[in-house]
């Protein structure tokens, strides 16, 4: 369905994404160049989003520029015409950079505003969804955030949306250009990034990120609707015990980067074969010191310890991704990166 603009209700770049639109390129131009990079994205953003717009609505917002105009009428905002009028003020990979920022469904930033949204607050405003949109809206925030807003919904829903979430197919664009209107609307944002991720990958990295108590909730009632499902998800998933399964080198560099004062407090609720690996890979005057710390620092809460062990899970990815150490995935013949 187009989107149906009223220019009593028209936002800045709404109306500098329609003044662009609507006078001919070399005036465009010379505009462009006068504003500063992040100016740029906003407006671009705007112009690849605002499909067709009204004769009436242009005149309103160009009158004072009416001897600019290359056509009075109505003015369509694309993909292509965006990216046609930016190739004439910048170079060619900074078109590419703003392009591929706002090209995909509906662009980047109305999803990276949403994960500064409250997880409370978004919460309450997604149990009154269908389950299908709530899949779709968690699908596309970051993995700790979707964790944290799944974790304040209604359980009955949240197993719904989860279920949603691990049988989802590629959205169709109306459908996801509506709802992504109906945010800005709600959250006055912009759009954030959309990128084509494995289901069962992306349920089992927010299940990481949930307190051990309703992953625990959650991963035994998803396992009484489909134990396969479940057992899927749990194989793909990435713990604090399963650092045991980094090499020799891996541990010492996650050691070096961690620093000692978390390694403390995430082994103070460690197995103790855990706890002999990373003291294994430590000199014995560091083994000692870091448990006289862990003697010393007596009963700690429940959520420091999860705190302190996620921080180093994380840590270890971001260590993988940057190719320094390799995570084992349990099966001994293969390597993640």
């Amino acid at each position: 369905m187009a989107q149906q603009l009223r220019y009593d209700k028209l936002t800045g770049p709404e109306k500098a994404g329609i003044l662009m639109l609507a006078v001919n390129e070399e005036h465009a131009a010379k505009i462009f160049k006068l504003l500063d990079i992040e100016e740029v994205k906003d407006i671009s953003q705007t112009m690849s989003l605002m499909g067709r717009v009204d004769s009436e609505i242009v005149e309103k917002v160009i009158r004072d520029f009416a001897d600019g105009l290359s056509n009075t009428g109505g003015v369509v905002g694309s993909y292509e015409t965006t990216e046609k009028l930016l190739k004439q003020v910048l170079d060619p990979d900074t078109v590419e950079s703003i392009m591929e920022e706002i090209r995909g469904p509906a662009g980047r930033t109305v999803w990276e505003k949403l994960c500064n949204v409250n997880e409370t607050v978004l919460a309450s405003y997604l149990k009154n969804e269908y389950p299908q949109t709530v899949a779709v809206v968690l699908s596309r925030l970051e993995m700790a955030h979707a964790a944290r807003v799944l974790a304040n919904l209604p359980e009955d829903f949240a197993i719904e949306v989860i279920m949603r979430m691990l049988n989802m197919e590629v959205v169709q664009k109306d459908i996801l250009n509506d709802l992504e209107r109906t945010l800005r609307a709600e959250f006055m944002t912009n759009l954030a990034r959309t990128s084509r991720r494995d289901n069962y990958e992306m349920m089992a990295e927010i299940f990481n990120y949930l307190d051990s108590a309703t992953e625990s909730r959650y991963m035994a009632a998803l396992e009484e609707r489909n134990r396969e499902v479940a057992d899927r998800v749990k194989s793909l998933m990435f713990t604090f015990e399963d650092l045991a399964r980094l090499d020799a080198s891996g541990i010492q560099t996650l050691i070096r980067n961690a620093g000692n004062d978390r390694i403390a407090v995430a082994l103070k609720g460690a197995s103790e074969s855990l706890r002999e690996v990373f003291f294994s890979n430590m000199s014995e005057r560091a083994a000692k010191i870091l448990k006289e710390d862990m003697n010393a620092m007596g009963p700690v809460r429940l959520r420091d310890v999860e705190e302190a062990q996620q921080y180093l899970v994380n840590m270890a990815k971001e260590l993988a991704a940057a190719g320094e150490i390799m995570l084992l995935d349990g099966k001994e013949d293969e390597l993640i990166y």
